[in-house]
């Protein structure tokens, strides 16, 4: 099977290895990509939900909605399943990493920073309008447009310090021993950064955003996704092993979108 330049496939994959190590973390950068319990979770999803709506227009809250409501049971937060329970779409103020691992799509799919930024707003403020976690959305956002974009490294951390405020001087070895599981945007968007600025390409991106423990799913997610628009390119035996997981409604919104991204 040929694929084409990864786009949101790069988040995908960082959500399918992490997701047997976020109850079971590890703390070194040496384990197997894959095990017969690898599976999507709640981070897929909902980044195939707002690639769908990008793709064809549709509301982003009702599409994020639906598509929570048609795949349970894949981990989604405590406030979430209230949210997907209710008829009422209100936002509830959350400032968890839930608005940053969804919003990958927007930085492949538009062309300005302008436009990042907004639509970032837009996907996270549904459920995740406290000030954190739309700032969370819109820093995951821009650094995957940027990488895209063939900024540098010390480009993209600099645009990300400078606007968001978020102190990535530090080294993940340096918080390895004692960081833990923490879900919110402030807690894990630095670290899932930082993962990116260490790697060397896309495969050690996971594996050192796994690394370093907590929420390594949801970590590895928004890793997968800047390096992916960094790098350019995920080994074969990872796609190969992400496609036959996937179920098929999610993969024809995947291709749909790289075709779309690649045609322009």
């Amino acid at each position: 099977m040929l694929y084409p330049t990864p786009t949101i496939i790069g988040a995908i994959a960082g959500d399918i290895i992490g997701s047997v190590f976020e109850r079971n973390n590890v703390k070194t950068a040496k384990f197997p990509l894959f095990s017969d319990k690898s599976d999507f979770t709640d981070d897929t999803v909902l980044t195939v939900a707002v690639a769908d709506a990008i793709l064809h227009d549709k509301d982003f809250a009702e599409t994020i909605w639906k598509y929570g409501r048609k795949h349970p049971y894949r981990g989604y937060g405590g406030f979430f399943i209230e949210w997907l329970q209710s008829e009422n779409r209100a936002p509830y103020g959350s400032y968890g990493n839930g608005s940053a691992m969804r919003v990958s799509p927007v930085g492949f799919a538009f062309d300005t920073l302008e436009e990042v930024l907004d639509v970032a707003r837009q996907t996270a403020e549904v459920t995740h309008d406290h000030p954190e976690g739309i700032k969370g959305a819109q820093a995951v956002a821009s650094a995957v447009f940027f990488a895209r974009k063939g900024k540098t490294k010390d480009e993209i951390k600099q645009y990300i310090t400078e606007t968001f405020g978020y102190d990535l001087n530090f080294t993940l070895d340096e918080i390895r021993s004692y960081y833990t599981f923490d879900t919110t945007c402030q807690g894990s968007v630095p670290q899932a950064i930082r993962a990116f600025l260490e790697s060397s390409d896309y495969e050690s991106a996971i594996r050192l955003a796994i690394s370093i423990g907590g929420d390594s799913d949801t970590i590895a997610c928004m890793t997968g996704a800047i390096a992916a628009a960094y790098y350019k390119e995920i080994p074969i035996y990872i796609l190969d092993l992400v496609y036959n997981i996937l179920p098929e409604t999610f993969i024809d919104v995947l291709d749909l979108f790289e075709k779309r991204i690649s045609s322009r």
